[in-house]
């Protein structure tokens, strides 16, 4: 039933059948013949397939960088995608941005340029004169091996000196390719091939959940930040994929009176000015989650419904006590994030049942919120442990309320019951932090795997209960300006 169609630079796409599990890098090089993105990692990490995706958002046309190497075929209906070969016509001269990398030396084996100028290119038609922290940012998806960011950062500063990006076809042509999509959209759902190979996209939520309901052994992809990994590092089948991320039911943000609303396909690159207004506290968090491309993919609600146990999310949302509603056709239900997760591999959700929404209350007034996450590198996307702690201290100095929450400690997001209860109503000093800190050992049975060994994810987890303390009781600015 349909099609899919998409326009891949200049050219109308239309689909009927296509594998389930191909990705936008391979149909690129494989079946167009465009080999200027390529596959380093094929995992969402290095950037080297980087390219630019047009969607539609509340009206508008809107570009981001998104990694080809994870991203299906099935999760392009109604965009436009733009490859490193739209930027410079056939033997004509170089666009802004790749000339600015020649120039001032950006590039020296070539193999991670062109997705770097992707990302460069996606930054400059949305800042064309961006500062040294901003094009920072925008790199931190892309791998470099060669010249290191130097070179790289000075040529995205003197991109507009290039030229003005009021002349870029993206931009002088918005319309027109807004027209174009628009068309592209009209309003059916997409259901073609079968089996393992079929794809489905619904029209509106409510088909979704007609849907799901009728094919629960479907897999649901909104980002595929994570089941992109499951098709190109374990090589399994997802089919019938059910793509959900076009839907804008699902991508909105309703900030209400005591608590913040998002829709399950919420990115965390359109969630992060509602959670930096409300919960500041995550802002480092929200930066360190994977690179732009990876934001800009990865989805609030499947983060939550995976049910990885190093999920970024669950940790300071269930230490806010967040609130998640689930819905199976036409029926739905509230569940505690906290009681969601059962077991690896296990949530509270029946077949056809799928994350609708996703509700944080505010911090109330006079608590403390924090969040650390641990990694090798202080860019990995992968943690070895996350940690959220928010404690309520009354005027008699005492713990009114504390909630710790850890991903990666366990084989799921997990509350430190028994350190909690350990700190509830006693002095917030030293001497109770340090009586609560064998309680974690009861809590929490971590496992050694690549990221980090159970002894040190123990004591990181400790240590990072010490650091709140210092930090909410000022000790930690203190001995900052006594080391100092």
């Amino acid at each position: 039933m349909g099609a899919l169609r998409f326009i891949l630079n200049d050219d109308d796409v239309e689909i009927t059948e296509i594998g389930a599990t191909t990705t936008l890098l391979d149909y690129l090089r494989l079946t167009r013949r465009l080999r200027g993105s390529k596959e380093g990692c094929a995992e969402g990490d290095c950037g080297a397939c980087t390219v630019l995706v047009g969607r539609l958002r509340g009206g508008e046309l809107a570009y981001e960088t998104v990694n080809a190497c994870i991203c299906f075929i099935g999760m392009l209906h109604g965009t436009h995608v733009v490859t490193i070969e739209h930027l410079s016509p056939a033997n004509g001269p170089l666009h802004p941005v790749q000339q600015a990398m020649v120039d001032l030396h950006g590039s020296q084996c070539g193999f991670c340029t062109p997705g770097i100028v992707m990302s460069l290119y996606g930054l400059w038609m949305r800042n064309p004169r961006p500062t040294v922290p901003q094009i920072e940012i925008a790199l931190q998806g892309n791998l470099c091996r060669c010249t290191g960011y130097a070179p790289i950062v000075k040529a995205g500063l003197a991109m507009s000196s290039y030229g003005d990006v009021a002349a870029d076809p993206l931009v002088a042509h918005r319309e027109a390719m807004l027209a174009r999509i628009r068309a592209l959209q009209n309003g059916e759902t997409v259901d073609i091939g079968a089996g393992k190979n079929r794809i489905i996209v619904p029209a509106t939520v409510d088909e979704l959940a007609q849907i799901y309901a009728e094919t629960p052994t479907g897999t649901l992809v909104s980002g595929a930040t994570d089941v992109g990994l499951w098709v190109t590092k374990f090589m399994r089948d997802i089919g019938p994929m059910i793509y959900v991320g076009h839907l804008d039911e699902l991508h909105a943000i309703r900030e209400a009176e005591g608590e913040l609303v998002l829709g399950a396909a919420v990115t965390y690159s359109e969630a992060t000015g509602a959670i930096e207004r409300h919960f500041p506290q995550l802002g480092e968090l929200w930066m360190r989650i994977g690179g732009g491309q990876v934001r800009n993919a990865g989805t609030i609600g499947a983060n939550i419904a995976n049910g990885s146990p190093i999920g970024d999310t669950p940790p300071p949302f269930i230490a806010l006590g967040a609130h998640i509603i689930l819905r199976k056709g036409n029926e739905r239900r509230e569940v505690r994030l906290r009681d969601f997760f059962i077991a690896y591999g296990k949530q509270d959700r029946q077949p056809g049942e799928f994350v609708e929404q996703v509700r944080i209350p505010y911090l109330p007034a006079g608590e403390k919120l924090a969040c650390y996450k641990v990694t090798k590198r202080k860019d990995e996307d992968i943690s070895a442990l996350c940690g959220a702690f928010r404690v309520f201290i009354n005027d008699d100095g005492n713990v009114g309320m504390i909630r710790i929450a850890f991903g990666g400690m366990a084989a799921t997001p997990k509350r430190a019951v028994t350190v909690e209860e350990a700190l509830i109503g006693r002095p917030w000093t030293t001497a109770t932090i340090e009586a609560a800190i064998p309680a974690f050992a009861v809590d929490y049975q971590p496992l050694t795997d690549m990221r980090a060994s159970a002894e040190y994810r123990l004591l990181a987890a400790q240590n990072l209960l010490r650091r709140f303390h210092l930090e909410t009781t000022g000790s930690a600015e203190r001995l900052s300006k006594a080391v100092a």
